[in-house]
C-alpha cells in the first residue's frame, strides 16, 4: 500500500504547480480509500468520481474487459444528468471489440494513453458512435482521456475514458499533466480491482469447496441427503430476516456480509466430520441393524432344534409347544420394538427376560434367545444407536473441528473451523463434545444448532422417523429453549421467520 501511496503523491509533487494544496490531498486520500474498499460497484463509483473531479470534466466511462471485449460498467455525463452503472445497475449496452479503430480498443491493446483535443477533427479513430450520441442528444463531445487499466502483472483490466474537460465553463483539451496524476489512480485503481477479483475467486473456491465437501457428506447415506444444504438454507435466511428486524429496529444485531459468509461456511461444513463415521452406524435405520437378521435365523434354527429334542424324547409335546410358541412370540416382539421411535412402555421386562433365556443342547451347545449386543440395541431407549454407536456419532463435531482446523482459512473466515465444531453445544453446558456455556457460544453457534435441530424434525428423508409437523418442531425447540439449552429469543424469533415463509418446509 505504501507504494501505491507514494505513486500518487509523486505524481502530485511532479505536477505540483496544477494541484491546489486541497486537491493533493485528496489525491491522497482517493488512494487509500481505493486501496481499502472491498465492494466492486463501490470501487467502480469511486474511479469514475475520483477521475473525473481530478480532471475536472463533464462526463466519463468506465469499462471492463471480458472475452475480449470491453464491457460498459459506468456511464455519467454531468450536464445532461446521466448515470449509469452505479451500485451495479447494467448498463444494457453492447460491448466494444477490441478493434483499433476504436479509441478505447486503441488505448487498451497498445497500453498507451491518448488525448484527443477535438474528436471532431481527429480521424486517426472512428468516432462514429459519439457523433451519432451527440445528434440525439444534443450534446457536444469534444475533448477526450483515454486510459488502459493494467494491473501490476500486466493483465488489462479495463478502460477509463473521460470526456470534456471544463476550464471556466468552457470545454477545453485535457491538460497532459494531469495524464500522470491520472495514470496514477487507473493503475491503483487496476489493481485494486484485481485484488477483489481474486478475493471473489478465493471466496468462490472456498463455496465451491464447502459444496464438494457436504455433497460428499450427504451422498454417503441416503438418508439425510438433503441435511447440510437444509440447514445452511435455514441459517443463512434467518440471518436474513435478523437484519431486517434489524432495520425495523426489532433486533439489536446485525450480520455483515462478512459474518453472514462465515456463518455460510460453517453451515455447509458443519457435518464434514461424519466422513470418518462408519456407514453401519451412518445409515443405521433399526435398532438393530444388520443383527436383525441373524435373530430371526437364529429362532428358525432353535424351533428345529427343540422339534429333534422332542423327537428325541429329551422334551414333551407339552414342551416342544409352549417352546416354539415362546420363540413366536419373541420373535413378534423383536420385530416390533426394532422399528420402534422408541422403546414401547413395558417392553424393556419382557426383552430382559428373553436375554436369560437360552438353548441348552444334549452335547453341552448353549445358544442365548438374545446376545448382549442385541439385547442392548433392543433397550435403546430413543432412536436407534447404542450408547457406543452414539458416542462414536457425535464425535463427528470433533473430528470437524480438526479437519476444518488444518484448513488454512484467512482471517476473513477464521471462525469457521469453531463455529461448525461448535453446534451441537447447549447454553446450559449439556451439549458436546465440550460442554460449553452461554459465554462461549457466539450467536452464529446458536443460530447453527436451532437450524440443524429443527431440520433434523421436520426431514422427510429419515426412515427411523416419520417428519414432524412445523408447529410441532417449533414446540420442541421451545421447550429446549425453556430447559436453557437454546437462546429463547432466538428460538421466538426463527418461529416468526417459518412462520412467515411463503411455503413452509
Amino acid at each position: 500500500m505504501q507504494g501505491n501511496i507514494y505513486s500518487f503523491w509523486k505524481a502530485g509533487a511532479d505536477f505540483n504547480m496544477k494541484l491546489t494544496e486541497r486537491q493533493f490531498e485528496e489525491v491522497l486520500e482517493m488512494g487509500i480509500l481505493l486501496t481499502i474498499e472491498k465492494n466492486h460497484d463501490c470501487l467502480f463509483e469511486l474511479i469514475m468520481e475520483n477521475a473525473m473531479a481530478i480532471t475536472n470534466c463533464d462526463g466519463g466511462t468506465l469499462y471492463l474487459y471480458e472475452n475480449d471485449e470491453l464491457h460498459f460498467k459506468i456511464m455519467r455525463t454531468e450536464s445532461l444528468g446521466i448515470s449509469k452503472g452505479g451500485d451495479g445497475e447494467e448498463t444494457h449496452m453492447p460491448p466494444v471489440p477490441l478493434r483499433e479503430e476504436n479509441v478505447c480498443a486503441y488505448s487498451a491493446i497498445h497500453e498507451e494513453v491518448v488525448n484527443i483535443a477535438d474528436v471532431y477533427n481527429s480521424d486517426k479513430f472512428d468516432f462514429s458512435g459519439p457523433r451519432k450520441y451527440d445528434a440525439l442528444t444534443g450534446y457536444h463531445t469534444k475533448s477526450m482521456l483515454v486510459i488502459p487499466l493494467r494491473n501490476h502483472e500486466g493483465e488489462l483490466i479495463g478502460v477509463l475514458q473521460l470526456i470534456n474537460a471544463i476550464e471556466n465553463g468552457e470545454i477545453v483539451p485535457f491538460d497532459p499533466d494531469y495524464e500522470k496524476v491520472v495514470m496514477s489512480l487507473a493503475s491503483q485503481a487496476s489493481i485494486s480491482i484485481s485484488n477483489l477479483r481474486y478475493l471473489g475467486e478465493v471466496k468462490d473456491m472456498m463455496y465451491s469447496y464447502a459444496q464438494t465437501m457436504a455433497t460428499i457428506i450427504d451422498e454417503r447415506t441416503p438418508y439425510n441427503g438433503n441435511h447440510t444444504k437444509n440447514v445452511t438454507h435455514y441459517a443463512v435466511n434467518f440471518v436474513d430476516y435478523l437484519n431486517e428486524q434489524y432495520e425495523m429496529d426489532c433486533f439489536d444485531d446485525y450480520f455483515d456480509d462478512n459474518r453472514r459468509e462465515q456463518l455460510m461456511l460453517a453451515a455447509s461444513l458443519h457435518d464434514i466430520g461424519k466422513m470418518s463415521i462408519p456407514l453401519s452406524i451412518m445409515n443405521k435405520s433399526t435398532k438393530l441393524g444388520h443383527l436383525f437378521q441373524g435373530i430371526i435365523d437364529r429362532y428358525k434354527l432353535l424351533k428345529s432344534y427343540y422339534k429333534i429334542d422332542y423327537y428325541e424324547k429329551r422334551i414333551t409335546m407339552d414342551q416342544y409347544e409352549e417352546k416354539v410358541a415362546y420363540l413366536s412370540e419373541a420373535e413378534k416382539l423383536v420385530q416390533e420394538i426394532n422399528v420402534a421411535p422408541a422403546l414401547p412402555e413395558g417392553k424393556e421386562p419382557q426383552i430382559r427376560a428373553l436375554a436369560e433365556c437360552v438353548y441348552r443342547g444334549s452335547d453341552g451347545e448353549i445358544i442365548p434367545y438374545l446376545k448382549e449386543e442385541e439385547a442392548e440395541c433392543l433397550l435403546i431407549k430413543r432412536g436407534t444407536l447404542t450408547k457406543a454407536e452414539r458416542k462414536i456419532m457425535e464425535n463427528h463435531v470433533v473430528v470437524t473441528h480438526n479437519i476444518l482446523s488444518k484448513i488454512n482459512f484467512s482471517t476473513h473466515y477464521n471462525k469457521v473451523p469453531q463455529w461448525a465444531g461448535a453446534h451441537h453445544e447447549f447454553l446450559d453446558g449439556s451439549g458436546y463434545p465440550n460442554h460449553l456455556t452461554e459465554k462461549d457460544l457466539p450467536i452464529e453457534v446458536r443460530i447453527l444448532s436451532l437450524a440443524d435441530i429443527f431440520e433434523a424434525l421436520v426431514a422427510v428423508d429419515r426412515p427411523y422417523k416419520k417428519p414432524m409437523s412445523v408447529d410441532k418442531a417449533l414446540g420442541i425447540l421451545t421447550s429446549m429453549a425453556e430447559e436453557g439449552k437454546l437462546d429463547k429469543k432466538l428460538v421466538a424469533m426463527f418461529g416468526d421467520y417459518i412462520h412467515q415463509l411463503p411455503h413452509k418446509p
